[in-house]
């Protein structure tokens, strides 16, 4: 029988219901359950939020037939039913004014005004939801569970302009009734991306648990490997064998392409779900999670706070940077964290410390195609199929001298757009310029290159990571080729690289600060 792939199904009762498959976290929703009273948890967008929200839903509805099967069922004996308000803030998005905010939350409360009634004196979010719990307090005679989806949706792409505070006003008016309600509430759960500290939802529920870098709620939203292995090893089979490889060979592929994410200290990784799950239905890996595109706000946070593209490839943060508020942030790491752009490849507990970087080739493509135009004005379209075809053929080859006669000419023709010409013609004359079209290019090839690379000697800059070669390139706009071979050589950059398997390739470059081309370059192996 064929199986069925739940893209685009958020609700837990219509998974079970309809076959879907199912990679069973009801064994942490339980305990997520019984773990605090008030809780918070930020995930990236499309990382199973909503599908987590859904069967929390499920779950204090005591709708215990959709569990059946599911290790919930060795934890909980008593299957309670208590009175759920389950909202998505997520429909509210998009509001330009206070006033269109307060309708859109109304508007996307009204379906539960049929369950729990409503008032005529109820004419702001904040009433609307104090109506409903206390009326479900009062005709069940058990405390409500309120749990809230996306409730950073309405504000964060407003996150600069002057309606910032305006529209924070309306929701801290509603969320402040989840404080005054406390005696008739039972659990509280509340998902979003970023952290604003000063809404009411932080700073007046102070016992609210934050539990996104917990350890044990580390992978209650993606896919472990060893679920991957498990629950879903025939759907890796049948992908395997529709293109023709083993097991092991579309495994590491998808491991590459979607894998990678840790939210904890813990360092147990995990998959993009909805790529993941996507690439099953679609049969072939491709870079589902950008559909949509990169959010507009990542992309003004990013502008605003002059974030350098190229630096947050290898990050070291202390455990701090991870929990400033998004109205007060002095960068965009946390906001990069938080959407997914980011992720913790290594802690320190000595220092307490983290090293952040992307964690896989789906989000370092979508990320260069989203906010590289930002910067320089080149979009991914500019990266015309026969020239990647080429390039990438002369680099699997060894021959270095053919790839950069193709990125020389390629480079030549580059359209870029107006608006950037005065900003291009400073940068012309610094090696900053070539490194970020050089990072585009090989970044929308799916080849890891990284820039100013820190070594013993200084920075390297750049480093390009091939299956059987690593090139360290040092680029100028003036001297000479053999210049900068001998400052590799005199700074000891390439030397860090010996122990790989893989051959080690020094690359001196010299740009035309002019017609902002490679002109000349000289290529020499590691001694």
């Amino acid at each position: 029988m064929e199986r069925r792939y739940p893209v685009g199904i958020q609700t837990f009762s219509e998974i079970i219901s309809n076959g879907y498959v199912y990679v069973d976290k009801t064994d942490l929703v339980w305990q997520l359950a019984h773990y605090a009273k008030y809780i918070f948890l930020s995930r990236p967008r499309r990382f199973g939020k909503s599908v987590l929200c859904s069967t929390l839903s499920s779950y204090f509805s005591a709708e215990k037939e959709l569990f059946k099967g599911l290790k919930i069922m060795d934890q909980e004996k008593e299957w309670k039913q208590y009175p759920v308000i389950h909202i998505s803030l997520g429909r509210a998005k998009s509001q330009k004014t206070p006033e269109e905010l307060r309708k859109a939350l109304m508007w996307v409360m009204e379906p539960l005004a049929y369950i729990y009634g409503k008032d005529d004196a109820e004419d702001t979010p904040g009433k609307m939801l104090w109506g409903f719990i206390t009326r479900a307090y009062r005709q069940t005679g058990r405390q409500a569970v309120v749990i809230l989806d996306e409730y950073d949706a309405p504000l964060l792409d407003v996150l600069h302009l002057d309606v910032l505070d305006e529209m924070r006003v309306v929701l801290q008016e509603f969320y402040q009734v989840l404080k005054d309600a406390d005696p008739m509430l039972k659990f509280c759960f509340i998902t979003g991306i970023t952290k604003f500290s000063q809404m009411s939802i932080f700073s007046t529920i102070n016992n609210l648990t934050n539990v996104s870098m917990d350890t044990m709620f580390g992978t209650i939203c993606g896919i472990t490997e060893k679920e991957l292995t498990t629950t879903l090893r025939p759907d890796v089979e049948r992908l395997a064998s529709l293109h023709g490889v083993t097991f092991e060979q579309m495994h590491e592929k998808l491991k590459l392409q979607y894998d990678g994410y840790n939210f904890t200290e813990q360092m147990e990784e995990v998959y993009n779900p909805y790529s993941l799950i996507k690439s099953f239905l679609q049969r072939k890996i491709a870079n589902y999670w950008f559909d949509s595109g990169t959010p507009s706000f990542l992309i003004e946070q990013m502008k605003h706070f002059q974030t350098n593209i190229m630096e947050v490839d290898s990050l070291e943060v202390d455990a701090s940077a991870f929990d400033q508020p998004t109205e007060n942030m002095h960068n965009a790491l946390p906001l990069l964290f938080q959407s997914g752009y980011l992720t913790i490849k290594d802690y320190d507990p000595e220092v307490d410390t983290y090293i952040l970087s992307i964690p896989n080739q789906e989000v370092r493509i979508g990320y260069v195609k989203g906010l590289l135009p930002a910067y320089i004005g080149l979009y991914d379209s500019d990266v015309q199929t026969g020239f990647a075809m080429k390039f990438w053929r002369a680099l699997k080859k060894g021959d270095v001298d053919l790839a950069m006669r193709e990125m020389k000419a390629y480079m030549a023709g580059i359209p870029y757009v107006e608006g950037f010409k005065k900003k291009l013609a400073e940068a012309a004359t610094r090696e900053g310029f070539y490194e970020y079209t050089m990072y585009l290019v090989f970044s929308m090839l799916n080849v890891y290159a990284r820039t100013q690379v820190k070594c013993a000697g200084g920075r390297v800059d750049m480093v390009v990571w091939m299956p059987d070669t690593v090139y360290v390139f040092e680029l100028k706009t003036g001297g000479t080729p053999q210049q900068a071979l001998r400052q590799i050589d005199d700074h000891s950059y390439a030397i860090a690289y010996r122990t790989d398997k893989r051959r080690v390739v020094k690359v001196g470059v010299v740009f035309n600060a002019d017609t902002r081309v490679p002109e000349q370059w000289q290529i020499s192996p590691l001694s």
